[in-house]
């Protein structure tokens, strides 16, 4: 599937120190240690609706990592996919009189589209759940081989399940309890009450073909692949072993990163799929969380719609830290427009502050967890200075602009 246009990426002088992130798993603050390649696997959107900004700040946490990774030296193999192919599009075409196709092709244009505007960096594959159909039975005929998947006894819908307790180590990830994994399985996607099934935790890994769905030719039956095993299965294709982060929004730890995690396990031998599970917080709008099933979106593309500058969002987003859950409001973009507007001011000058000690300051609060926060208070810092008192530096506005379009993704 084809991506979005890149952003061209200054390349500044010097490094910064080595990037700490939060992992899920351990549950601390820790290096992340890549090799000459770094590489990311982030799991992407369903397309049945636009693009809101709980997306975008979950693309954006994942931009700062490629930068930063960039701006140490690395190359970086990102990937992402797009689950083309699950209940929630088939539910939506069908409200709206629309063939899945078609709405699915719809709103990942768009979703390319508002990641585009933000100056999000690609990645460097962007694979479709559709696309990887032949992977995905792969997956599924190594756990059903080993004995980590079976067959249900359905005449009519045989779908194949994963076993929860395949691996020994299940449940790392998440640390959750199994009443809070059984609740938060039913709420996000799974099938807890499907007759037939082993464990009511056992996940779907291949769907027998339903009437009205579209279904793929398999050894074990037509159908179409399950939510977890899609992200494993392109993961290994297009990465192998040896991931270096397992990315997306905190409501992904359970179930989907659990078992997605767990199937790569089951297949490859290794203990651990990601050497780092990294997760952004939640966006909310008006007290609650922004969802599409509760409807309290803001999109993306509206606000551009509206003329809001791009820019203006990615710094509205990165204000707060990026595991923290937060919310957008007219004051929090207000604010960023604010900000974006003393930048530009302090950076066109003609003489300005020296530009390397903010830059070495914005660097290392980005190393550490991706501190967006003092970042930008950092900048502030020398912006007030140079609006103030101007400066000897002629060089400085356009070296300090440079460093916040190559770290923070953000134009001036």
């Amino acid at each position: 599937m084809q991506s979005w246009s890149a952003a061209s990426v200054p390349v500044l002088p010097g490094q910064g120190p080595q990037l700490r992130l939060y992992d899920s798993a351990d549950r601390q603050v820790r290096p992340v240690t890549p090799g000459a390649t770094a590489t990311m696997y982030v799991c992407g959107i369903t397309p049945y609706d636009a693009t809101h900004l709980g997306h975008a700040a979950t693309y954006l946490t994942f931009d700062l990592v490629h930068r930063l990774w960039l701006d140490a030296g690395h190359q970086v193999r990102y990937v992402q996919n797009v689950t083309d192919v699950d209940d929630p599009l088939f539910e939506r075409a069908q409200r709206d009189g629309i063939g899945w196709r078609e709405l699915a092709d719809r709103e990942t244009e768009l979703f390319r589209t508002d990641m585009a505007a933000l100056r999000v960096l690609p990645p460097h594959d962007y694979v479709a759940a559709t696309e990887a159909i032949a992977e995905v039975i792969e997956v599924v005929e190594k756990l059903l081989a080993s004995g980590a998947a079976y067959v249900v006894d359905d005449p009519q819908y045989p779908d194949v399940y994963y076993h929860a307790g395949a691996t020994k180590q299940f449940g790392y990830e998440s640390g959750y309890d199994r009443d809070l994994m059984m609740a938060l399985f039913a709420e996000r996607g799974g099938d807890p009450d499907r007759a037939g099934k082993s464990d009511p935790l056992d996940a779907l890994l291949w769907s027998a073909a339903r009437p009205g769905e579209p279904s793929w030719p398999s050894p074990f039956g037509p159908g179409r692949p399950g939510w977890h095993v899609e992200c494993a299965a392109i993961a290994l294709s297009r990465i192998g072993t040896g991931l270096d982060i397992q990315g997306g929004g905190s409501d992904l730890i359970f179930p989907h990163h659990e078992f997605s995690a767990a199937h790569a396990e089951c297949v490859t031998g290794e203990r651990r799929f990601a050497r780092h599970y990294v997760h952004s917080g939640m966006i909310g709008w008006d007290g609650h969380k922004m969802s599409k099933s509760r409807g309290n979106l803001v999109l993306v593309s509206a606000l551009r719609r509206d003329g809001v500058d791009p820019s203006a969002i990615r710094l509205g987003l990165l204000a707060g830290h990026y595991r923290e859950d937060r919310f957008w409001s007219p004051q929090v973009l207000e604010e960023a427009n604010q900000r974006l507007h003393r930048w530009r001011s302090a950076t066109a000058l003609d003489g300005a502050p020296d530009a390397a000690d903010v830059i070495a300051r914005v660097r290392r609060y980005l190393a550490d967890d991706l501190d967006t926060p003092k970042a930008l208070a950092a900048l502030d810092g020398w912006a007030t200075d140079a609006l103030s008192y101007g400066g000897h530096d002629t060089e400085a506005g356009a070296t300090v602009a440079a460093a916040i379009d190559a770290l923070l993704g953000v134009a001036l």
